[in-house]
C-alpha cells in the first residue's frame, strides 16, 4: 500500500450473534473491520482455535474482516498478582498465540480494577431527544455512601458532593436505587455484573496493592506476553481508565499522558501499545487530547473516537461525536497525519453513540446502539475525508 494514500480503517464493535445489532446493519454503515470478543468464554480461560475460526468465519461469510479483538480480558488474578497469577499469564499467552494462527494480531485490554466503564445513568435524555450515558459525581456518592456503604469513603468526595448525595439519597425511592446500583455495576455487555459484596472485597485487595503496586503488576504482565507478542507480531492496545478518575477507593495507572508514556517508557518494546480513546481521555479536567496524542502516536494501534461534555466538577455526558469539549477536528487532524505515516491504516471504531430514532423503542446494549453509532462512523468518516481530501 503506498504511504500517504490509504484512509483509516472503519471498524464497528460487535458482541457476537446474541448482539442486538446484525453484521448486515454493520456492513449497511460501511465499516469494512470487525471489533469482537468471545464473551461466552470465562474470564482467564484459554480461547481456543476452534471457537475464534468459527467467530471469524461467521464475520467474513458477511463480506466483513475481525480486525481487532476488544477485549481480551486481563483476569483479576494477574491485576492483584495473587498466587495463580502464573495459570492465567500462561493462558492468555496461549490465547495470544491461537489468535495469531488465526491471523488476528491487535488486541485491546484494559487494566481497571474490577469495574470495566462507570457510569450512574445509561439513558440521559438530550435536548434533541436522543438519550446518553452519563457520569454524575453526586450520583456515585450516593452508590458509595449508602448503597456500598464503603468504609472511609466519605473522605473521597468534597463536602458540598457529600451533602448533594444525602439530600438526594433521602429523595429516591427504593427502585430509583436498585436502578442507579445496576448501572454502576453494569460492567461489560453480555457479562455478568459484579455484586456488593465481591466489589466490597475487591476493594479491600487494591486497597492493599494501591497505585504503584498496581503499576508494578500491569508492568509484570506486559514483561510476562512480551515475548509471544514480539514473536506473533501482535499489538497489544491498553484501553485508558473510564472514568479517568479513582473510584470507589480503587487505583487508576492510565488516566492521564504521564500515565501512558509511563507504561509505553516500562515496557519499551513496538507491541505495547495504546488505544486512543477521545472519551475516557477527554473526560479527564486536566487532559489535552491533541498533546496525549502527540507524546504517544507511535505506538497508538487503535482508536475509539466519541466524544462528552464535562463540567467543572468533572460530571459528563457523551455528546455527538462532533459535538462535544473534545476538539474532534484536532485530533483527527494530528490521527491523520499519522497515519500517513504507516504501511498499514490505523483501525478505528465510533465509540458509544446516542439512543434515538428507532432504537429508542429497542433493546440494545448501553452505548452500543446501531443509528448513534451509523452517525458517529458517517461524521468521523466525512471530517477525516474533509482533512485529507482523499475520495
Amino acid at each position: 500500500m503506498d504511504k500517504n494514500n490509504h484512509k483509516l480503517l472503519q471498524t464497528w464493535r460487535w458482541y457476537g450473534p446474541s448482539d442486538p445489532v446484525s453484521l448486515s446493519d454493520v456492513k449497511q454503515a460501511g465499516a469494512t473491520g470487525i471489533v469482537t470478543a468471545l464473551h461466552h468464554i470465562p474470564h482467564g480461560a484459554v480461547w481456543p482455535v476452534a471457537d475464534i475460526l468459527e467467530r471469524k468465519s461467521i464475520i467474513e461469510a458477511s463480506g466483513l474482516h475481525w480486525a481487532v479483538v476488544e477485549s481480551v480480558p486481563v483476569h483479576e488474578a494477574i491485576k492483584t498478582r495473587r498466587k495463580d497469577a502464573d495459570v492465567y499469564l500462561a493462558n492468555y499467552n496461549e490465547t495470544l498465540r491461537n489468535l495469531a494462527s488465526c491471523g488476528i494480531k491487535t488486541v485491546c485490554y484494559n487494566f481497571m480494577p474490577v469495574l470495566d466503564w462507570t457510569r450512574t445513568q445509561l439513558d440521559l435524555t438530550m435536548t434533541d431527544g436522543s438519550k446518553a450515558l452519563y457520569f454524575n459525581w453526586t450520583d456515585l456518592a450516593v452508590f458509595d455512601l449508602f448503597i456500598l456503604k464503603r468504609e472511609g469513603a466519605a473522605g473521597d468526595y468534597p463536602e458540598k458532593i457529600r451533602e448533594r448525595a444525602t439530600l438526594r439519597h433521602s429523595e429516591m425511592t427504593a427502585s430509583a436505587l436498585e436502578l442507579l446500583r445496576i448501572n454502576v455495576l453494569m460492567g461489560i455487555p453480555n457479562e455478568k455484573e459484579i455484586e456488593l459484596e465481591a466489589l466490597q472485597n475487591s476493594i479491600d485487595e487494591y486497597k492493599e496493592i494501591g497505585t504503584e503496586g498496581l503499576k508494578e503488576n500491569l508492568i509484570w504482565f506486559l514483561k510476562g506476553i512480551s515475548e509471544v507478542c514480539e514473536s506473533e507480531g501482535i499489538k497489544m492496545t491498553i484501553h485508558p481508565d473510564d472514568p479517568p478518575y479513582p473510584i470507589l477507593g480503587l487505583p487508576r495507572i492510565a488516566s492521564t499522558k504521564e500515565d501512558l508514556v509511563y507504561i509505553i517508557d516500562s515496557v519499551n518494546l513496538d507491541f505495547n501499545g495504546i488505544c486512543f480513546c477521545t472519551g475516557s481521555l477527554g473526560a479527564g479536567l486536566n487532559n489535552n487530547l491533541p498533546e496525549i496524542f502527540e507524546a504517544v502516536k507511535s505506538r497508538v494501534h487503535f482508536l475509539h473516537l466519541r466524544n462528552v461534555t464535562k463540567d467543572e466538577e468533572g460530571n459528563f455526558f457523551e455528546a455527538d461525536h462532533l459535538g462535544g469539549d473534545v476538539n474532534m477536528y484536532e485530533v483527527m487532524k494530528a490521527i491523520v497525519a499519522e497515519n500517513a505515516l504507516r504501511a498499514l491504516p490505523i483501525p478505528f471504531r465510533p465509540d458509544h453513540g446516542h439512543q434515538m430514532l428507532d432504537d429508542l423503542a429497542r433493546h440494545t446494549n448501553p452505548g452500543y446502539s446501531a443509528i448513534g453509532r451509523l452517525r458517529g462512523l458517517a461524521e468521523l468518516r466525512g471530517l477525516e475525508l474533509g482533512i485529507t481530501g482523499n475520495y
